[in-house]
């Protein structure tokens, strides 16, 4: 009898829902927050659960629904101490319990403080006024929805996996799904402006922007891999387009009621599977198998997975979905080994490596039928409607150049050369067409014992196809250019000196500067301003002068003044401007840095810069109002992107009429970028030192916390100085007037308002009466 009555004890023991329970923690389903309520970061929050690798989750809000189902708290991994607020995936039992039954890990699908964890006993408040905020154990802020004041009365978390503050009538006045990090979840929708970023140092991202939807990979500047529509293949005007995911497509829409662009997935009624950008660019769909919870498929975005920037990782030559390196054409020296035999989609590594020091030693490897991702985007190409000679030479006189790869249509000797400062994964091109044209010339360092593996021009000449062979004349004229040049530079380095160790290390850190910017030598910088003759002007840290290259291209070269001030503000320039491109940004050419002599090679831009034009001018030489409104758009769309599209957000904090210059149509581009500050996109503030010019600082600089949107603050500056054609601090006028902003305060709150809107000249003619 006894025997009899522990069996069914056995069975309930074997019962895998039995199991489950006895696994999962407390039961409940809370997917509700009300105001002022308070979460502690700590072991002792209900629902607590380790995973057996190591994965600790901390729920605050579930949706309870038997199977998996979202959670929204804190997670870490082993050893647990750094934690992320994120909404996670989890497998709860029929009484809504969270179980390990499977342990599959929990899948984040959303993160508040990517990249700015916390620690055990950080404080997440939903406070008495509707903010949701964070803060790590010692209080220091990192992350808010911002929603102070608007009406907030509850935070839910739908089982749609959406986090959303909502007011009285259940509308909704915050949602994580328009702030998208990593992934997409059934029924989200991304929007003009968002994107999707990988979860890495150098992530890749997926954006949609007004002409489509584009993928970078994580570079300085990215790099474009992908375009829907392709580059060039414009959309009609005032349409906005969008991207979501269904139940069975991902579908971008532009404008029109079916997919201009679609893919196919397996239909499936579950909520809870959702699309990752990975690091390698692909994107992927999960899916709940209940056997082996999440399954993944990648979601192909190129039809060709060697199209891919990461297939074969760096220097990798990707074939068929083989992955190989480069080949050498000695067999007794390799100029590249793979990372790792057993694994060749780590990619390669030089066997030497390049260095600025010895560039004589630099040859070029020509690799026959490969091309490279990034030929999708022209505008990244360095140089337009060149030759394949002048593509090599640029590469070969420009240290930071790794590669000079040739692309051209049809049988034409001329096209676009890219010249890259990273080396991803290359395509192997077996295409027998004539529609484009592709040449690959890999940059190697020839060490001084190696074997004699000298990589002659004429033979690498040789082994291109009939269209890019150039004449005798031509082709002898590069030999013996480059031969002075290597000679030059090698007596050059043998009179040369030693410099202190603190100048080397300071030189060498200009040794590979993303963005390809070119490098100048003082004696080049001196001869191409015919020795600082004619001075444009002079700010903060540095006088600028007019200048003309060899090829005559006008620049204004910017040199640092003074032995011991401005280093850190010169390299935040280059680091900056020779990353960004955007054709309301003053663009960069090169660099030169050398002993104590620093200066920047700008473009020239004709009309100088804005104070010139909006301060002391009468009405016969003022700027029309249809330029000034073009040239407030103009720095509107420049600041717009540096603070959202770039990898990292650019807070410029210097923006002035000074450091506006405006093109021969009065265009304007944002310039001297000496004080800019780098912010991470999962930093909501940074903390830093003021800086910036009296008149045109926000009021944020007094907690020395602040953002991008300081640079808004002073913009909203510049604007009235526009309009009003006076300084915003201007000692000669009254007391009373001397600060344009209070001023105009004044102004407001003794005349109409609604009539300050339609015409804002009123307010600044009293003080302009010529206008």
């Amino acid at each position: 009898m006894a025997t009899m009555a522990r069996k069914p004890i056995l069975l309930l023991l074997l019962c895998p829902a039995f199991l489950a329970a006895v696994l999962c923690s407390d039961i409940g389903d809370y997917p509700t927050a009300n105001l002022s309520t308070l979460w502690l970061n700590h072991p002792g929050l209900r629902n607590s659960v380790t995973y057996f690798g190591r994965s600790t989750i901390r729920p605050l809000l579930l949706h309870g629904i038997f199977g998996p189902t979202f959670a929204f708290g804190f997670i870490c991994t082993d050893p647990c101490k750094a934690f992320f607020l994120s909404i996670y995936i989890v497998y709860t039992n029929s009484a809504s319990g969270i179980t390990r039954v499977f342990d599959s890990p929990p899948q984040v699908v959303w993160s508040a403080n990517r990249g700015r964890p916390v620690k055990e006993d950080a404080a997440l408040r939903l406070s008495s006024d509707g903010d949701l905020v964070l803060r790590d154990a010692d209080g220091t802020f990192v992350w808010s929805t911002n929603t102070s004041g608007k009406g907030v009365t509850a935070l839910k978390l739908l089982e749609t996996g959406n986090l959303v503050l909502v007011n009285r009538q259940n509308e909704y006045l915050w949602e994580s799904f328009d702030h998208p990090t990593c992934c997409m979840l059934r029924g989200q929708t991304l929007r003009v402006g968002q994107r999707l970023t990988s979860d890495s140092p150098n992530p890749a991202f997926v954006t949609l922007l007004d002409d489509g939807l584009r993928g970078f990979i994580g570079s300085n500047p990215p790099l474009l891999y992908f375009a829907q529509p392709p580059i060039g293949m414009n959309k009609s005007e005032n349409i906005s387009g969008f991207c979501i995911l269904g139940k069975d497509q991902f579908a971008l829409y532009m404008g029109t009621k079916k997919p201009f662009f679609s893919i196919a997935l397996p239909s499936d009624p579950q909520l809870a599977r959702f699309l990752r950008l990975d690091d390698d660019g692909h994107l992927r769909l999960f899916t709940w198998d209940d056997r082996w919870g999440f399954t993944d498929q990648f979601v192909s975005l190129l039809p060709n997975p060697c199209q891919y920037p990461k297939t074969c990782g760096n220097y990798g030559i990707c074939s068929d979905n083989q992955c190989s390196c480069p080949r050498s054409p000695s067999a007794n020296f390799a100029f590249f080994n793979p990372v790792n035999t057993s694994e060749p989609t780590l990619g390669c590594t030089p066997a030497t490596p390049l260095s600025c020091g010895s560039m004589e030693s630099h040859q070029l490897l020509y690799m026959e039928n490969v091309s490279y991702f990034n030929y999708v985007d022209k505008s990244a190409a360095a140089l337009r409607m060149t030759d394949v000679e002048s593509c090599k030479q640029a590469c070969l006189t420009n240290c930071s150049c790794k590669a000079a790869f040739f692309h051209c249509i049809g049988n034409s000797s001329l096209g676009d050369c890219y010249l890259p400062s990273e080396i991803f994964s290359l395509l192997a091109d077996k295409l027998k067409t004539t529609l484009y044209c592709s040449a690959a010339f890999l940059k190697v360092q020839i060490p001084p014992a190696a074997p004699d593996v000298s990589l002659s021009r004429a033979t690498v000449t040789d082994a291109l196809p009939i269209w890019k062979r150039r004449s005798v004349i031509v082709l002898t004229s590069g030999i013996i250019l480059a031969g002075t040049s290597a000679v030059s530079i090698f007596a050059l380095l043998i009179r040369r000196p030693k410099r202190r160790g603190r100048q080397v290390e300071y030189e060498e850190q200009f040794d590979y500067l993303p963005g390809m910017p070119a490098r100048f030598t003082y004696e080049e910088i001196k001869a191409a301003t015919q020795n600082f003759k004619q001075k444009l002007g002079q700010g903060g840290f540095g006088t600028v002068f007019k200048g003309t290259l060899n090829d005559g291209t006008k620049i204004a070269v910017k040199r640092l003044d003074g032995v011991g001030q401005g280093k850190k503000e010169f390299l935040a320039e280059v680091e900056t401007i020779g990353g960004i491109h955007h054709i309301n940004l003053v663009r960069f050419v090169g660099f030169c840095v050398e002993n104590s002599h620093r200066f920047l090679v700008l473009e020239y831009v004709p009309n100088g810069s804005l104070d010139k034009w909006i301060f002391g001018r009468t009405k016969d030489n003022a700027l029309d109002w249809k330029t000034r409104r073009q040239i407030i758009v103009d720095i509107a769309k420049g600041l717009s992107y540096l603070h959202e599209d770039c990898t990292q957000r650019i807070a410029h904090l210097d923006i002035k009429p000074q450091n506006i210059l405006l093109g021969e149509n009065f265009n304007a581009k944002v310039a001297d970028f000496g004080l800019s500050k780098l912010i991470d996109r999962d930093e909501s503030e940074v903390m830093t030192r003021m800086r910036g010019t009296p008149g045109y600082l926000a009021p944020e600089w007094l907690t020395s916390v602040i953002t991008e949107k300081v640079d808004v603050y002073s913009f909203g500056v510049l604007v009235m100085e526009i309009l009003c054609g006076r300084k915003s601090l201007d000692p000669s006028q009254p007391v009373e007037a001397i600060h344009l902003i209070a001023l105009l305060q004044e102004k407001l709150r003794k005349i109409n308002y609604q009539i300050c809107l339609t015409n804002i000249a009123a307010i600044c003619s009293y003080m302009w009466k010529t206008i």
